[in-house]
């Protein structure tokens, strides 16, 4: 299933042990675990714990989960506990896990929905 939630959508894949120097653009989802040195542009983008994009994200959802230096533009983003995020974010909803790093400025996205929403998510350490 695609970060969008549609069944059939392809997707590319950016392998752990892939390393690209330049931007990226793609019309369909992307799934980055290895490296990215350069700004990625995408219809919605997963990001694996274990792998660094250094440079600007724009995509309609992203699903952050290692380390970014960069801004970040999307109409839902997640960030996961892992995440590790420098760089100013602009967001429709989103919604930031226990744990993560961000520094940097939000800003709420003009002409979004009224219920839009900024969401933290407490760590329930009690099992």
């Amino acid at each position: 299933m695609s970060a969008t939630g549609a069944k059939h959508t392809p997707f590319s894949l950016i392998g752990s042990d892939v390393t690209i120097s330049g931007n990226l653009s793609a019309t369909v989802d992307l799934h980055v675990d290895g490296v990215v040195e350069g700004d990625i542009s995408c219809a919605a983008l997963v990001q694996g714990p274990d792998s660094r994009i250094t440079g600007h994200v724009v995509a309609r959802s992203a699903r952050l989960a290692g380390l970014v230096d960069g801004s970040i533009s999307a109409d839902e983003l997640v960030v996961e506990s892992s995440a590790r995020i420098t760089g100013d974010v602009t967001y429709a909803t989103i919604t930031i896990a226990a744990g993560s790093r961000i520094e940097g400025r939000f800003a709420h996205k003009d002409g979004a929905a009224p219920a839009a929403e900024l969401k933290l998510i407490a760590n329930d350490s009690a099992g």
